[in-house]
């Protein structure tokens, strides 16, 4: 009985700390707006972190399979959807660096840090930034 105890134990909290990383499915939100955009899915790929769009939310009136005119680099022309816009993050005691995001609507590429919010795991927090100067938007994962 103190076994199968012990397994459940251990099953249940290695849930939980394997459970706690931004590895997943991440909705965006629109800062102005607070209507939901797309959803990101971030992977790890020789260990580093990357995300692409695997599904975007347009209204009637909005181009429905949009492609990125602005980009500059190798995506440019690129469908938005399947679109790789976070590249190359190393982690870093928890906190994902030293990698890009693109956001598609402008072309712009930017310096990137990802981290889970401290009281709420379903939350990362994404960071684009050019020297001091950045924003951050809240992502929150999909269940």
């Amino acid at each position: 009985m103190k076994r199968l105890f012990l397994l459940i134990a251990l099953i249940c909290l290695s849930s939980v700390l394997f459970g706690q990383d931004i590895f997943g499915k991440w909705k965006t939100v629109d800062d102005e707006t607070g209507d939901v955009k797309s959803i990101v899915e971030i992977f790890e790929k020789d260990g580093k972190a990357y995300g692409k769009v695997i599904e975007l939310f347009r209204k009637a009136d909005e181009v429905q399979d949009p492609h990125c005119t602005a980009c500059e680099d190798d995506r440019k022309g690129s469908r938005i959807l399947g679109m790789e816009i976070i590249r190359g993050l190393e982690n870093e005691d928890g906190e994902w660096e030293d990698g890009t995001i693109c956001d598609p609507k402008n072309g712009k590429i930017y310096d990137c840090k990802l981290w889970l919010d401290e009281d709420d795991p379903n939350k990362l927090n994404v960071r684009g930034y050019i020297l001091f100067l950045y924003r951050t938007q809240a992502w929150f994962r999909v269940k």
